[in-house]
């Protein structure tokens, strides 16, 4: 697992990382002396170190900030919650300030990336198998293996803490097992352990998915997924590395509407490969007027280029079209839907908003509330149905499918635990399905643009040649050439026979395929 994106320059093990006095002390000899209720001394012989201290040295509380990280992890796995979504519940739960928050943030995150890494470490210095532990037990051993392990936390406060934590919050028992588990993970740095674990492994792919925490399954499927695309197979240890680093969190400013120069003055930089972006510093971006505003936006660079490529590829002649019709099918929750709606209204044209989900159809009407209302309009329903209502309706169709998400896993880190194979096999029809049905609703001469957030050849390539066998009206176009198009550089290397794909590792942004299929005039 690289350690690249891991270490937090705040020391906070320094915060909490001294004993508590429990008990009268008095001082002697060359150690503190306790006593009980009765005046029985209660030392045993000199002052032992921070792992072997007496239990009533050991912290009892649960650091604010460790506290966030563990729940986070709990809801996660308990409760199958996302850890985007409960993390700044919990932060500002627990009140945490920009600092303790910055802790929590990556603890929470960089134990959940480094599961599969601190499980092996774990399994080593543990006398049963992990899956007979307490799950609450297990997350308090991945939290202290994190920040023993890759994290700037001093041994002693990083054990200390993880104990008290689970003092607090699991119970007394289950303490004195983090407690000596722990104390064995300090005797190795990460190489070392990892060394230690893999050691006499010869299964390369098993290798890559202990160093990088990546499930055995991911990294021969990221594998497959390069190879597919054109790119070669020895690149996989940069795209698994590049997985595991903390993402910057990339801004754009909806055209005509908003502005980047409140974030640049906090300290944001322009972003390199699409115009109106930025990089952001970090911190508090609910706190500048134009994010509150909702014309400025957090949005992967990736996604930018796809809705400006969208917006802007040539369609084919089919007789005159006095204001251009645009469908975003699968719309929710309406990050892509609020950049296309305010580039439909430069373009004069108009933005059909569809998602299936009534809850997740309310969040694409309040990501578009910032764009006049004459740009665009909701639809509440299957994207699967509106091939059949509006048949050669729209001139430009985004078909952002559901997918595996394998190109999103630095920015979900539990996601890449959650999914199984058994995900493509399930997403596939259902992904023909829209495709197909985005295929029905535009025009001739029009253009429908796949895109999904995963590599993966089971849903990119083959959905997209299954659409257009055997059918003489429908071409594949350039999707390379139309990304190069609305880039800053123009040369993104992204193209390969017609389709496009973006990478972390080469582009820094999700990994997006597109491919753009023109239904001939």
């Amino acid at each position: 697992m690289s350690e690249s994106g891991r270490r937090n320059p705040a020391n906070h093990g320094g915060r909490d990382g001294g004993s508590r006095d429990g008990g009268n002390r008095s001082q002697g000899g060359g150690g503190t002396v306790r006593r009980d209720a009765k005046g029985r001394e209660r030392n045993r012989g000199p002052q032992r170190g921070f792992s072997a201290s007496a239990p009533s040295q050991r912290t009892r509380r649960a650091d604010p900030a460790r506290l966030v990280a563990f729940e986070v992890l709990r809801a996660v796995a308990a409760e199958d919650a996302y850890a985007n979504l409960v993390l700044p519940a919990r932060i500002r739960h627990h009140r945490l300030d920009k600092r303790d928050a910055g802790f929590a943030t990556e603890l929470s995150y960089g134990a959940l990336r480094g599961q599969g890494t601190y499980d092996a470490i774990l399994a080593a210095c543990v006398d049963r198998p992990l899956a007979k532990l307490d799950p609450a037990v297990l997350d308090a051993l991945r939290l202290g293996a994190h920040q023993l392990l890759a994290m700037r936390v001093p041994a002693h406060a990083a054990l200390d803490q993880t104990v008290g934590l689970a003092r607090a919050v699991i119970g007394a028992g289950p303490s004195s097992l983090i407690n000596a588990v722990l104390r064995k993970v300090t005797a190795r740095t990460l190489p070392e352990w990892l060394d230690h674990v893999l050691a006499g492994e010869t299964d390369t792919t098993r290798i890559d998915a202990v160093r990088h925490a990546h499930p055995e399954w991911i990294v021969r499927a990221l594998r497959q997924s390069l190879v597919a695309h054109g790119r070669p197979a020895d690149e996989i240890t940069e795209l698994l590395e590049a997985d595991n680093e903390a993402p910057v969190v990339n801004l754009v400013a909806l055209p005509g509407l908003g502005s980047l120069e409140e974030a640049l003055e906090n300290g944001a930089t322009p972003g390199p490969l699409v115009a109106g972006s930025a990089l952001s510093s970090g911190g508090d971006l609910g706190r500048l007027s134009s994010v509150r505003a909702g014309t400025t936006r957090v949005q992967d660079v990736g996604s930018q280029l796809v809705a400006r490529a969208v917006a802007a590829v040539e369609l084919g002649s089919s007789g005159e079209q006095a204001g251009e019709k645009w469908l975003d099918l699968c719309a929710g929750p309406g990050g892509k839907a609020a950049l296309l709606a305010a580039l439909a209204n430069e373009a004069g044209a108009s933005l059909l908003a569809n998602e299936p989900a009534p809850h997740r159809a309310k969040l694409v009407s309040q990501a578009l509330a910032a764009v006049p209302g004459s740009a665009w309009s909701v639809r509440t329903g299957d994207g699967r149905d509106l091939g059949k209502e509006q048949p050669g309706s729209f001139d430009r169709v985004l078909a952002d499918v559901p997918c595996s998400g394998l190109g999103a896993l630095r920015r979900r880190p539990e996601s890449r635990w959650r999914r199984t194979p058994k995900d493509l096999a399930e997403l596939g029809p259902l992904q023909r399905e829209l495709l197909g049905s985005a295929i029905d609703a535009v025009r001739p001469g029009g253009v429908v643009a796949y895109v999904t957030c995963s590599p993966h050849p089971a849903e990119t390539t083959a959905v997209v040649s299954d659409a257009v066998a055997g059918r003489e009206d429908l071409e594949l176009l350039d999707a390379g050439a139309a990304l190069d198009a609305v880039s800053l550089g123009g040369n993104l290397g992204a193209g390969n026979e017609l389709t496009a794909q973006l990478w972390p590792h080469l582009h820094r942004t999700d990994a997006m395929f597109m491919a753009l299929i023109r239904k001939k005039a």
